[in-house]
């Protein structure tokens, strides 16, 4: 029986909380609550109790000091909309507290892409205070916003000492805090690793986003209490090593047959130090072993190996100064995750009322072409914002899809949920299409919309004739024609919408050779020649998979000949003798990075499907020694992050900056020293030879976040390790995945409601949602080392369902 438990969560709010709150959910406790959101047609309910932020208020404080009263508001300033002033009516400190107050929407605003209606700001001028003794900002917040479902309040900081804050990008010093309207919220932000010798302001903002359908016309923010503190143990934020004795674990648990392997700091005073595994329900010890310290490629660390214990249930680690919270041990310990992400994909529905979430939405986004207009809603929003992009929905649908067949024969409930989910996001792909090869592509959004046309809030969408686009989508729907038996009408259409993609894109093709166009905001606008013939003799297979026509095959072959001569088959000249990996065209100067978005499966995607639909081929093995090749490649770079393997970026060429059009195409918004600081960022990763570096995380700059990158590389783990019946490349597949879940430097795992110690992500319109996933851990200005703060904002702490699409994709291969 569940019971219902009061607690102060993250934000400090009291909240009913339905799950449990030391340990992942049993499949039988999750199956009750699937059945209570009537299978996910409303939101999961959010375990804040085993929040990060929950677990933070239980820090010890060791200094506290006011920043300020509010018996006045002396040293405040507003700026933007909106307005701010003292107020006696709602204090928890008793003398009052700062009223802001912000118009939801404004007139003589300028819509554009990624348009707000304004912003709202109270700042603190703190004359350039000295704060290195502090390591955490205490406050609390009363929001009062009618009609409001998710609620917000940002924090920001400004440094002017050694180091700026903000930096180059915005990103540093910036804070979304999520609330609960009309509660005090008890808030915090630990602040251990930013520069603050010289603290110059402190600003709460709001931004006016719109009004949904409920929204009322103001928002009301209370603040009070705000307090700078010294406490005990903050959050380790930066580097490869975790806390000191803690031990990082995968915490939604470990397959029965699989490696189970966790990390602890080296043991260097016991260098016999032994650790147990517990039953979790009579505490008794199931498995002793001794902790092993390793020295590796990133440091020394503690292994603690217990990969020949093989029996299900629930279990908890533990040493003689840390105890893990319990996870289990089972054939399907994933299938939870894949309900979550299912969630969070849900709750990102466009032009549809999620209950609690928001009601019908984007109706006035239109797209035109050649006299027809179509409204450009349906598929998913995009992130935090309220972004649409048809070919990340197209992404999404596709792991869907992927997913329910894999479930098909062994879970009927999850399988017809995922059909029904993909097909909405199919519908929204075949909405798009305008009939000659142009389809809506994309919209920049950051509001809510009144869903009327004919005024200033309504927004144009992107329409593009793209063959890259094209004869993405001509695969996808092919594989969605082959994953339909319950319609025939809609298989019949597919069959002939896929056929017709596909030679719009080969028409197009043939006229302009490559035919990729760099279209600023696209999801498409990194692609390179390699990638964008990889994507088309996949969606070739596909066609040949779905009509067995031999045109389909021969165009097939014909693509991969461009994808094999983009292949690295000589060695390097490094200790391991690395090759395998991909350029991005047939000249091999430029290598293939991914740093935001990625496709990076594509590769072995299409050569694996040429060797499943043409076994026969004259070229067979020629292909399967270019998967050979690339699976050799991705074991030996993983053996660098180990013990974590978390699969890294890959190789550099110290000159690849050099060549603008490939540079700028792979970067957004890379600032002024972008070519300056690649240098700096490949010096600061491995160097193999006198050309090349290896990278953990990848070279970036503006857009950083590794989710999707290594989600993507380890689907191609996966693919290559089922084709080649090659276990070590399964379990690097499934280490992606317990990296993602807590088996990282931080402890964290990165899915909201997954597992154990999640943080709060950036979720700005939709508010926290169950199973999001972020953009993903970062690193700190040009390292190459893992850097995952509390601060929340874009975009590494954005949630994307990129992210979960990429979740779903390695799943369903696994």
């Amino acid at each position: 029986m569940r019971k219902h438990v009061l607690f102060t969560c993250a934000i400090g709010c009291f909240c009913m909380a339905t799950m449990g709150t030391s340990a992942q959910e049993s499949p039988q406790q999750m199956k009750e609550i699937i059945i209570k959101s009537g299978v996910i047609h409303r939101p999961l309910p959010l375990a804040v109790s085993r929040s990060l932020e929950e677990a933070g208020l239980k820090k010890k404080v060791l200094v506290s000091t006011p920043l300020c009263t509010m018996e006045s508001l002396k040293g405040w300033i507003h700026h933007g909309i909106g307005k701010m002033e003292r107020s006696t009516e709602k204090s928890i400190t008793g003398n009052g507290s700062l009223k802001l107050t912000v118009p939801t929407t404004r007139q003589g605003w300028k819509n554009s892409d990624h348009a707000v209606y304004g912003y709202s700001q109270a700042t603190f001028d703190v004359k350039g205070a000295n704060w290195e003794k502090y390591n955490r900002i205490f406050f609390y917040i009363y929001p009062d916003c009618e009609g409001s479902r998710n609620t917000h309040l940002n924090l920001y900081l400004f440094n002017d000492g050694i180091l700026k804050i903000p930096d180059e990008y915005g990103r540093e010093g910036a804070h979304e805090i999520n609330l609960i309207n009309r509660q005090w919220n008890k808030c915090y932000l630990e602040i251990s690793e930013l520069p603050r010798d010289r603290i110059t302001r402190l600003t709460f903002g709001s931004t006016a986003f719109g009004r949904d359908r409920t929204t009322g016309e103001t928002q009301e923010f209370y603040i009070d209490g705000i307090e700078l503190q010294q406490i005990d143990n903050p959050e380790i934020v930066s580097g490869w090593l975790p806390e000191k004795e803690r031990i990082v674990y995968s915490t939604s648990g470990y397959t029965v047959k699989g490696n189970k392997m966790a990390v602890t700091t080296p043991q260097t005073d016991s260098p016999n130090k032994q650790f147990q595994l517990l039953n979790a329900t009579n505490k008794i010890p199931v498995y002793t072993g001794t902790i092993r310290n390793e020295q590796t490629a990133i440091g020394l660390f503690g292994i603690l190996d217990f990969s020949d214990f093989n029996q299900s249930g629930n279990y908890y680690l533990q040493t003689d100064s840390f105890t893990t919270p319990s996870f289990r041990i089972g054939e399907n310990i994933w299938e939870n995750s894949v309900w979550k992400a299912l969630n969070f994909i849900f709750c990102e529905r466009c032009g549809y009322p999620v209950p609690g979430k928001h009601d019908y939405c984007h109706a006035d986004i239109y797209a035109k072409h050649n006299g027809r207009t179509l409204a450009y809603n349906g598929g998913w929003h995009d992130a935090g914002d309220m972004s649409q992009q048809t070919m990340q929905t197209g992404d999404v649908m596709f792991a869907l899809f992927e997913m329910a067949n894999k479930t098909k024969e062994k879970n009927t409930l999850l399988y017809q949920r995922l059909l029904e989910e993909a097909k909405w996001g199919l519908d929204f792909i075949l909405k798009c299409r305008f009939g000659d090869g142009y389809r809506a592509s994309s919209a920049g959004m950051a509001i809510w919309t009144d869903n009327m046309t004919g005024n200033e809030d309504d927004t144009p969408a992107r329409v593009h004739n793209n063959p890259f686009d094209n004869f993405l989508f001509s695969g996808m729907e092919a594989y969605a024609a082959l994953s339909i038996d319950d319609d025939p009408a809609l298989k019949e259409s597919l069959i002939s919408t896929a056929k017709e993609d596909f030679e719009f894109a080969l028409t197009t093709h043939k006229e302009i050779g490559y035919g990729h166009f760099k279209i600023f905001w696209e999801h498409s606008y990194n692609t390179s020649e390699s990638q964008y013939m990889a994507t088309a003799s996949w969606a070739a297979s596909q066609l040949y998979r779905l009509t067995e026509e031999k045109y389909y095959s021969r165009h097939a072959v014909e693509f991969a000949e461009y994808v094999l001569a983009s292949q690295r088959t000589i060695p390097i000249q490094d200790k391991d003798h690395l090759s395998g990996f991909f350029y991005r065209n047939h000249e091999q100067k430029i290598i293939t990075h991914f740093n935001h978005q990625s496709r990076d499966q594509i590769y072995m995607q299409s050569l694996i499907a040429l060797c499943e639909t043409q076994p026969e081929h004259i070229y067979y093995n020629k292909w399967k020694k270019a998967i050979e090749l690339y699976a050799g490649y991705l074991k030996s770079i993983t053996r660098y992050s180990h013990p974590y393997r978390m699969i890294p970026s890959g190789i550099y060429h110290i000159g690849e900056a050099k060549d603008n059009t490939s540079f700028y195409a792979q970067h957004l918004f890379p600032g002024e020293q972008a070519v300056n600081n690649y240098t700096r960022q490949l010096e600061n990763g491995i160097r193999l030879d006198k050309e090349h570096y290896l990278r953990i995380f990848p070279v970036w700059f503006s857009f950083r976040g590794n989710t999707a990158i290594h989600l993507a590389t380890g689907k191609a783990a996966a693919l290559c390790g089922n084709f080649l019946n090659d276990r070590e490349l399964k379990e690097i597949a499934e280490d992606q995945l317990r990296w993602t879940v807590g088996k990282n430097p931080f402890g964290q795992s990165l899915m909201y409601g997954e597992g154990d110690r999640y943080a709060q992500q950036y979720a700005a319109l939709p508010g926290e949602m169950t199973g999001e996933l972020p953009v993903g851990i970062q690193t700190k200005y040009n390292e190459d080392k893992p850097y995952w703060p509390q601060w929340n904002n874009a975009t590494y702490k954005e949630v994307w369902v990129t992210s979960a699409g990429k979740w779903l994709s390695l799943i369903a291969e696994l």
